[in-house]
């Protein structure tokens, strides 16, 4: 009983599931598959070769939702796994993914994982990646995501990732390819504490005429806490390109923000902008003359800024 409800609590915080998902799922736990089904369109196979599976959505899908979660609930648990997806052309899809570590041991409990998208023309996917960890054990809690997106002519993906507690290290690889006329969308929200690090490397490539590139990163660094951004845009050809970074660093956390853009061609068009610093005091001010303790309103704009 216990263990059912810890993973009702890791599947609620990273993939919004409250019972069992409808369409398509694969449910990853302690390094073995926990529950699977495939429907008309979106079919999931393992892989025969190393851990992982084949995600395969046919043309002209739309409407349906894949959800991918991966749960560890023992301490000692390591493992590295690879799921690739083949979007057909002309669909529509949410595909849902996140990790969840519950670890109340000595031991560390790790996951990282390979997410390759290959995304047929004119093609829209949304992907949602959640990272949480809860347990009260010593052991570490860690995550080292990668994601490389190959996005075909007109095609799309709007990717949201997010960790807001619970993870002592992560080290996050992004990769976006776009061709003509595709246009890739990231948005990051992270929070850290404690001794937690988080490292997260994007590269953003527009080869193709037209397409278009934009990263928006939000980031909270609180306690002894260390983060570092490395967003990059390049623009091989007629393109446009937003890189967007803001952080709050709080207590004695260390915040590093390096953004990069790389124009290859005269008719790229690519902007960056990064931004660092505490919560501004009027701010609090404001909000303790409505009645919030000091706490309270700092609890309260760090939940807007990371909305």
């Amino acid at each position: 009983m216990m263990e059912y409800e810890i993973d009702r609590q890791l599947l609620e915080k990273i993939a919004d599931l409250t019972g069992k998902p409808v369409g398509a799922f694969n449910i990853r736990k302690d390094s073995g598959c926990d529950g699977r089904q495939s429907t008309e369109h979106i079919q999931i196979t393992s892989k025969e070769d190393k851990p992982g599976i084949d995600i395969r959505i046919q043309d002209g899908t739309a409407g349906e939702t894949c959800h991918i979660p991966v749960i560890i609930t023992k301490p000692g648990v390591q493992e590295m796994v690879y799921n690739d997806f083949f979007i057909g052309e002309n669909c529509d899809v949410d595909i849902v993914a996140g990790c969840g570590i519950h670890n109340c041991g000595e031991q560390e409990s790790r996951h990282d994982g390979v997410h390759t998208f290959y995304v047929g023309r004119n093609s829209k996917v949304r992907y949602t990646e959640k990272h949480y960890g809860q347990g009260d054990g010593k052991g570490g809690r860690i995550m080292n995501p990668q994601t490389v997106v190959y996005l075909e002519e007109g095609a799309s993906i709007q990717m949201e990732t997010v960790q807001l507690r619970g993870i002592d290290s992560t080290k996050r690889y992004t990769k976006i390819v776009c061709g003509k006329g595709a246009e890739a969308v990231i948005t990051e929200r992270l929070l850290t504490h404690g001794q937690q690090a988080a490292e997260s490397d994007m590269e953003i490539i527009l080869d193709g005429e037209d397409s278009k590139g934009r990263v928006i990163s939000r980031s909270v660094a609180q306690d002894q806490s260390e983060q570092v951004f490395y967003p990059r845009m390049v623009g091989n050809a007629q393109c446009f390109g937003h890189v967007q970074c803001d952080s709050i660093i709080m207590g004695g956390a260390k915040i590093k923000s390096i953004p990069a853009i790389t124009a290859n061609c005269t008719e790229a068009q690519l902007i960056h902008e990064a931004a660092i610093g505490k919560i501004a005091g009027d701010q609090l001010l404001k909000l303790e003359t409505l009645g919030l303790t000091e706490e309270e309103a700092e609890d309260c704009i760090l939940k807007g800024f990371l909305a």
